[in-house]
């Protein structure tokens, strides 16, 4: 990888550590891009003071502690943390809402001091949803976050900001969370890489913890597969939560078994050039030695409707117990949010307890595939990113937003629930310019075989970014 338009955080990092760009210079590249880019709307918050201390002191441990600059994967590279999801020091988060104020210091995390470990220098907050719950990121406390590549579209959500970030490049990598797609959605809109890890493989406490009951993920979007993968093993590993290191499966041996599924489902059509982008991709791994066979869409269509249920029921409950927990004015919230709110609290025992047992089955639908396909490839999104407006929250259908948003990424929340690990990247463009996305799944635990197909792909350069990284080359 090499050229400013192909740059990555990993490329980036090592321009530091040569000496031909301090990080000091990169930070304020950085600074300077989100001026500039101001009208995308990625970026909800800014602390430029603590994003420049941050890179001041890497600058004197390159000096002082040359030997531990050198082994922090990403040092120096600046980087914005979500405005949803595990806290990062010095950047008060409001979940793009106004029930809370943005005060205070901001509490920190593991996953913010693994990301600092690495080298990572945050300075702000990337627009997010109301609480995650749009697969576009225009909240209305503002600002509405646009597609670099088209800015009439959305760059998704809820991870709009740090994906339109990262495709502007403003950064090269920023944090990301998935609850239900809400990382492989925006990449896929923006043209990037989006993993959701298998479930507790990255830390999510202590106080994102269980919020969701374990289908939240956190991790980061990227410009390249490199970098995701860098990503994953420096943030990966035991925590103080309840989830064990998950173990690492010896490369695979025998030819890879990949299930294609491409074609459309009866009630969630897939658009044919998304759908051909797949086929190709599935096709371009079998020439590399794969055995393909083809998977029907009636084998998954009654997981992928359960799924749809479980995240809606889940979501609905979180947001009641958080509200009520924390005794907050729910008529602050936007309209969606407290439609949502009063569909948790209304919501029967039994109710919840019918759409967890669905999602085991999901789960269970899923492992019988994995019983004869070692991957599943599969579309990402159905359409190409939709207009500005298209996930409206001035009303109080939540049935109608969820299936807005199930129609648009029909197979995302399958690893939420199920705890699998997906990855999405762009294989193509369609004829508008925008990022063909396919998206692949495998077992709890095999992240990095998803990794290592994913780089095969990227290999092929079938799309390029748009963007080069600010400050880069020095």
């Amino acid at each position: 990888m090499s050229g400013s338009s192909f740059a990555d955080a990993t490329e980036l990092a090592g321009t530091i550590k040569s000496g031909k760009l301090t990080c000091v210079d990169a930070m304020q590249a950085a600074l300077a891009a989100c001026a500039k880019r101001d009208e995308l709307g990625a970026i909800t918050y800014l602390n430029p003071e603590a994003g420049l201390a941050a890179a001041r002191a890497l600058d004197q441990e390159t000096s002082v502690y040359p030997e531990r600059f050198a082994r922090r994967a990403f040092a120096g590279v600046p980087t914005i943390a979500k405005d949803l999801g595990g806290p990062f020091p010095d950047l008060p988060v409001t979940a793009g809402s106004r029930l809370f104020a943005r005060a205070g210091k901001g509490a920190d995390s593991d996953l913010a001091r693994r990301f600092r470990d690495a080298g990572l220098c945050a300075f702000g907050l990337s627009t997010s949803p109301e609480f995650g719950f749009s697969l576009a990121s225009e909240p209305v406390i503002g600002p509405i976050c646009r597609n670099p590549l088209d800015p009439s579209r959305t760059a998704g959500g809820s991870s709009g900001g740090a994906a339109a970030a990262v495709a502007a490049g403003i950064v090269p990598i920023a944090h990301a969370t998935d609850a239900g797609g809400s990382i492989r959605v925006p990449a896929a809109c923006c043209g990037l890489v989006g993993l959701k890890p298998t479930r507790g493989t990255v830390p999510a406490g202590p106080s994102f913890g269980n919020h969701l009951g374990g289908i939240a993920s956190e991790l980061a979007v990227t410009r390249s597969v490199r970098d995701t993968a860098r990503m994953l093993d420096v943030v990966r590993g035991r925590t103080r939560g309840p989830f064990a290191d998950i173990a690492q499966f010896p490369p695979k041996t025998s030819k890879l078994r990949l299930g294609l599924l491409a074609g459309a489902g009866r009630r969630y059509p897939i658009a044919a050039d998304r759908a051909q982008a797949v086929e190709a991709a599935a096709r371009f791994l079998e020439s590399q030695g794969s055995e393909l066979l083809s998977l029907h869409w009636d084998e998954v269509e009654s997981a992928v409707e359960a799924s749809a249920r479980a995240f809606g029921d889940i979501i609905s409950v979180n947001i009641a117990g958080l509200i009520d927990d924390l005794k907050l004015d729910m008529h602050a919230a936007e309209t969606m949010t407290q439609a949502f709110i009063m569909r948790g609290r209304a919501m029967p025992a039994t109710v919840l307890w019918s759409s967890l047992n669905g999602a085991v089955k999901a789960s269970r639908i899923l492992w019988e595939i994995f019983n004869k396909v070692d991957v599943i490839v599969m579309p990402m999104l159905a359409s190409a990113p939709p207009p500005i407006g298209s996930f409206p929250t001035d009303h109080s259908d939540t049935d109608l937003h969820l299936e807005r948003m199930t129609s648009l990424a029909p197979l995302a929340s399958l690893a939420n629930i199920s705890g699998f690990p997906a990855i999405t990247l762009p294989f193509g463009e369609d004829t508008q310019g925008l990022p063909l996305p396919v998206q692949m799944m495998a077992p709890m635990g095999e992240d990095k075989l998803l990794l290592q197909l994913a780089s095969a792909l990227e290999a092929e350069q079938r799309w390029q970014h748009r963007y080069p990284i600010a400050g880069f080359p020095a």
